[in-house]
């Protein structure tokens, strides 16, 4: 079975969102997000606009993603404000 990489992100917002669904796109490799229930391609704008965007989302890709992925990925971290 294939590991999996999981954190969360933040996506507050229409343009963070853009941003995200036009960076997922760029990789062939699945990509999913889940907010409570929910569990959706990331890489669909219809679908992350129909979650709760104030809150932060899980992402799930599988561990063997590219190097420049994970650095890309910092700019939708999620930081607790606790």
């Amino acid at each position: 079975m294939q590991k999996m990489h999981r954190e969360d992100i933040f996506l507050p917002d229409i343009n963070t969102v853009k941003e995200f669904v036009a960076f997922a796109n760029g990789y062939d490799f699945p990509i999913t997000l889940y907010s409570d229930k929910y569990i959706i391609n990331g890489k669909s704008i219809m679908g992350i606009f129909g979650l709760d965007l104030s809150q932060p989302l899980e992402i799930e890709v599988s561990d063997s993603y590219p190097e420049d992925f994970k650095e890309k990925l910092k700019n939708f971290k999620f930081v607790s404000q606790n």
